[in-house]
C-alpha cells in the first residue's frame, strides 16, 4: 500500500530548502513610477548554467490530475532554477524532495494559494507541475540551452496524495 503523504500550506520559511516562495510580500515592496505602482523586488533568481544557456519565458497549460494521486517520479533540472507562477489565480500542488544520494528523499506536499509562485533551484527533485479542478496556465521561468537539463527517478513504490481540501 503507497505511503500517504501529508499536505502542507505553501511557507517561504518551510519551502526555503528547495527555492523561493514568490508572493506579493509587503517587506520586499518599494513604491517606483511616481508612487502608482508598488514593487515587490527580488522574489527570487533564475539560474542558467552551461556555456550557451539562456533564462527564457514560457507559458504551461496543466490538466487537472485525479486524486487520490499516485505519485511514481520526480525529476529535477541541473543546470537552471524553474519557477511556475499561476496566472489564473487557481491553488495547485507543489511536490518537492531533498537529494539523498542523488535520489529524491521522501516527498513533501505543498498547497499553494493561487497567487503563489514558486522558484525550484537548480537540481531540486520536484513532480511535474500539478494542477487542480481545472486547466491552469503558469508564466514559467526556465533554463534553455544545450545540455541535458532534465533527470528523471521513478519510486519502486509509489506514494499517495490524497484529495486536497481546498477552500477558495
Amino acid at each position: 500500500m503507497p505511503k500517504i503523504l501529508p499536505l502542507r500550506p505553501l511557507r517561504q520559511e518551510t519551502f526555503a530548502p528547495f527555492g523561493h516562495v514568490i508572493e506579493a510580500d509587503p517587506a520586499r515592496m518599494r513604491l517606483i513610477n511616481g508612487g502608482n505602482t508598488e514593487r515587490f523586488h527580488a522574489l527570487a533568481e533564475a539560474e542558467a548554467a552551461g556555456e550557451g544557456a539562456r533564462v527564457i519565458l514560457n507559458i504551461f497549460r496543466g490538466q487537472p490530475r485525479a486524486f487520490p494521486y499516485q505519485l511514481t517520479m520526480m525529476e529535477r533540472h541541473p543546470f537552471g532554477s524553474q519557477s511556475f507562477s499561476p496566472l489564473n489565480g487557481r491553488p495547485y500542488l507543489v511536490v518537492v524532495s531533498e537529494d539523498d544520494g542523488g535520489r529524491p528523499a521522501e516527498p513533501q506536499v505543498f498547497l499553494a494559494a493561487g497567487n503563489q509562485g514558486v522558484n525550484y533551484r537548480r537540481n531540486v527533485w520536484h513532480h511535474p507541475l500539478m494542477t487542480l479542478d481545472a486547466p491552469s496556465d503558469f508564466l514559467v521561468v526556465d533554463r534553455d540551452g544545450p545540455g541535458n537539463n532534465l533527470e528523471e527517478f521513478f519510486f519502486d513504490d509509489p506514494f499517495l496524495i490524497s484529495a486536497p481540501l481546498i477552500s477558495e
